[in-house]
Formats: C-alpha cells, structure tokens, sequence
C-alpha cells in the first residue's frame, strides 16, 4: 500500500525548543515544511503517549492519551493561554542537546496548570464538548491519574482495594473529591488534540504523511490495565501471571524482560477483539500509518513467569493469528499498517506477515552483523518490494556510531560491500544503499542525516538510563540539507507523486 517513498524518522521531543524538550509548535512546523523541500513523503515518530517512570514513549499510561510535554508553551502563550513571565524564566536544563526528564517533570505541569485554568475561565463550553465527545477513554484516564496524584504517584496496584477494583461507589466518590483534578488532566488532553491535530492539518498540506508507532504491548501501571483488567492475563488480585519479554540470543545472554501485562487473546476473541479494535481505530486519527511493534507476538508471544528476574525461564504460546487481522479488516477496512517483524522469525511467522500483506521492516545494519546468521535477508539485494527499509531504526546506533563501535569485521564487510567513501560520508553512503534499493520505502533516521555519531543514539534496548533524550540543536534542519536530500530522491525516484511531474 505504499508507492516508492521516503521518509525521516524524528521523535518530537527530539526537536529543538528553549524549553526543554521538543514539541508540536513553531519547530515541529517548520520542519514539516523541511521534508516538503527534502522531497520526503513521511515523517516517522516515536509513540506520543504520556510517559511514565523511564520516560520511554514504549511504556505509556495510556494508549489514548497524548503527552503533557509535547503541548507547546508559546503558542498556548499566543492563543492567551499563559503569560510570556510564566514559563520562560523558569530552568529548562543547561544542555539544548538532551532532555532532563526530571526537571521537566518538575517545571512543565505547574505551567500548564495556568493554562488550564484560563481555558476553563475562558473556554468551558468547548472544553465540555471535547469532554463529552473523548469520554469513552478520557475519564477513565483523568481518574486515572488524578488517583495517581492523590496517591504520589504510586502504581494503580497499590492503591487502595476498592480503587484497585474499581468499585463504584469508590470510583464515584473520588471523582467527587478529585473533581479540580479531573478537569486537569481533560484540559492538557484537550490543549495536546488541539495542537496535535493542526499539525497533522500543516503536515497534510505540505503532503507530508505520518507514521506513527504502536507498541504491542500496554504498561502495567497504565489506565488501560487499570480500566479493563479482563483482557490481560491476571489473576484474582489482579496481578500479572506472566509478563512480555524475548528469549536469550546472541544479542543478550538473559533475553530481554519488559514486564508488561499478556493479553487474554481467549477472551478478546470471545469479545470479536473489542479492546484491540478500538485501540488501533484510535490510532488512525492521530496517524497516516501505522507501525505496529512486536508484529510477531500475534502468531506466538513469549511469556515469562511474573516472578522471573529474566527471560531465560520463558515460553512460547500461540497468538490469535490471522483471525485477529480478518477482524481487525472487517472492522476498519484495508489500512496502511507496517509490521515490525525484526527478531527471532519462524516459517508460521513469515506465512502471517505474507497473509496479512503488510510491508515488513528490513534494517541495513543488521546486514552485516555477525551475531546473527540471518544477515543476508537485510542486505540490499534481497530486499523485496513490500518492504520499508531502514539504516537503523530508534533502538540501534547512527550509522556513524555503527562503524566506530561494531565488530572491525563486520564494519570491513559493510564497507566493502556498500562502497562507502569518506568524500562522501559514510553516513550517506548508507542511506543511499536503502535508497537505491526495491523496497518500496526508505526511512532514516535524523541523525543519520545529520551526520552524527553515538552520543545521538536515541535507545539503546535492555538498559537504564541515558535514552530517549537525544535533541537536534536549532537550525539543524537546513535548506542545503533539504536540497542535498531532494536531489537523492529525485536520483532514486523516491519523490512524492506530485512533486516527481
């Protein structure tokens, strides 16, 4: 479903900003307009939802929600909504180049509290509507984390039994008493649609599409679980039996333990797959298309006992398979969907992703690693058509990184193989081998464009720490950049549609 294309992947945090982190506004248009010049059809991000503790867009406490950080101050600040003194003398970090979560945690929400404030002074009628219209998630997630607040924070599994299971004279005293709180939280839900929503309007203009990025999986601690506990895996004091995660290879010795919620894939089908239905609908008002994480959990997923401290103990159990994409088909019709179908792959894998018909991903890095003897599947040349191929993608190093840290073998091997030239820069000689490609589409990342090294890497998987902070400095995106990019796409026929008659 998708025409010989390109793309750049960029997280919206990772723009620039003075107050720090990325956002929907001024930057977020502007670069935009940058992929139009670039001769770009879409623009990857990262999952918009709120983040919890971590701060990975791939644990959220909403699979609904949009993220209080995104919102951007100085439009709120055009529209009315704050007052220049309250949000740009405050500390926003001393490093324009990475995100301090911590202090934004501590800065941004007394700030948007101002702006709510004013917007239900100012605005109550459109705000009810929105309320009235976003209710069938957003009082489950306003309740959600006003009972957070009231709790610090605390994870919905420690709070008090009748909250816990959610009982409704519990629910609805709460929401009594919570009642300031509530509209909180609805407020930003409705100031992040609002700017959200224009953006997507610039973005369609310009003839830019968005792809967004789903995990498969749902946090724990999230109002998802919280709200509707029977389509997880729990038992009766609504604890997880077995968690997500992936087996022991030759990338990590233990597996990778992520320690989210399984799915009751019995009883979602018995429903006709209602909760997953709904949720991937969603998704398709904030994106063009749709990247779905972990594609191959639908055909067996891993799970691992709740009390494991890694995956070495886990097993695989069958998922709902084609079933559940005929359900999903019949309900949304044929939508743009990519697969993630990196990982271990089985035959019953390959023969889901070739019924469903979605492109899968193909990443040139794993061309060339040695760990892996599957790496003549993700070199150019194999490379079928419905396919979206990638440098590297969120979870691997820049291009540049890649060959000043993999094995000297491997990177020998790339070199040689991709004729890389420092004349040119090897980071272009990179990307050029996804762009002269067959795939379909070819999406890099920013900082691959940029030129950077390692110090950019968005996330690195199975560590703590350091990730998901990565932020381009002002000015980044250049109009001889853009015209250095288009002139690839026009080598490539990579060109939009309309740009290319």
């Amino acid at each position: 479903m998708m025409m010989r294309s390109a793309g750049i992947l960029m997280p919206l945090t990772s723009l620039p900003s003075p107050w720090g982190v990325g956002t929907l506004g001024a930057e977020a248009r502007a670069f935009v307009d940058f992929l139009a010049r670039a001769g770009q059809t879409y623009w990857q991000v990262l999952p918009i939802g709120p983040t919890s503790y971590g701060d990975s867009p791939y644990q959220s406490f909403s699979s609904f929600a949009g993220s209080p950080y995104l919102i951007d101050l100085d439009d709120l600040c055009a529209e009315g909504l704050l007052k220049p003194e309250e949000y740009q003398g405050l500390d926003w970090g001393e490093d324009p180049e990475r995100v301090d979560y911590g202090l934004l945690y501590r800065q941004r929400f007394p700030v948007l509290r101002q702006a709510v404030r004013r917007l239900r002074a100012r605005r109550l009628e459109e705000l009810a509507a929105f309320c009235a219209r976003e209710a069938d998630w957003l009082d489950d997630y306003a309740l959600f984390m006003a009972l957070k607040g009231r709790h610090d924070g605390a994870p919905w599994s420690q709070w008090p039994a009748p909250l816990r299971r959610r009982e409704p004279a519990a629910l609805a005293a709460a929401a009594r008493e919570l009642d300031g709180e509530l509209w909180f939280w609805k407020g930003v839900q409705f100031l992040f649609f609002r700017q959200w929503e224009a953006l997507k309007a610039r973005a369609a203009e310009q003839g830019v599409a968005i792809i967004g990025d789903l995990p498969i999986y749902v946090a724990e601690d999230s109002a998802d679980v919280w709200a509707d506990p029977s389509q997880f895996q729990m038992d009766e004091a609504l604890r997880p039996t077995g968690v997500a995660g992936c087996p022991p290879d030759g990338f990590s010795a233990d597996g990778q333990r992520w320690g989210n919620p399984l799915f009751d894939w019995e009883a979602m089908k018995a429903d006709g797959y209602r909760w997953w239905l709904r949720r991937i609908s969603f998704q398709f008002r904030f994106y063009d298309v749709l990247r779905i994480d972990h594609f191959r959990g639908f055909e067996a997923y891993y799970t691992i006992p709740a009390g494991a401290e890694n995956a070495k103990k886990g097993f695989w159990k069958p998922g709902p398979g084609l079933d559940f994409f005929r359900a999903l088909e019949a309900a949304i019709g044929k939508r743009p969907i990519i697969a993630e179908d990196l990982g271990f792959l089985t035959p019953a894998v390959h023969q889901l992703l070739s019924d469903t018909g979605f492109p899968g991903m193909k990443v040139l890095q794993f061309a060339f690693d040695s760990r892996d003897g599957g790496g003549r599947a993700y070199q150019p040349h194999n490379y079928p058509t419905n396919c979206v191929a990638y440098v590297g993608t969120h979870d691997n190093d820049t291009a540049l990184g890649w060959l000043a840290e993999a094995e000297p073998a491997d990177v020998a091997l790339a070199r040689e193989y991709l004729h890389l030239d420092p004349a040119e820069g090897e980071n272009w000689g990179m990307m050029r081998a996804v762009w002269a490609s067959t795939a379909d589409c070819a999406v890099v990342q920013m900082q691959d464009v940029l030129g950077l090294g390692n110090e950019a890497r968005m996330n690195t998987p199975s560590t703590l720490g350091g990730n998901w902070q990565w932020r381009a400095r002002p000015g980044f995106a250049a109009p001889e950049l853009a015209a250095r990019l288009h002139r690839q796409m026009e080598l490539y026929e990579r060109l939009p549609a309309e740009a290319a008659e």
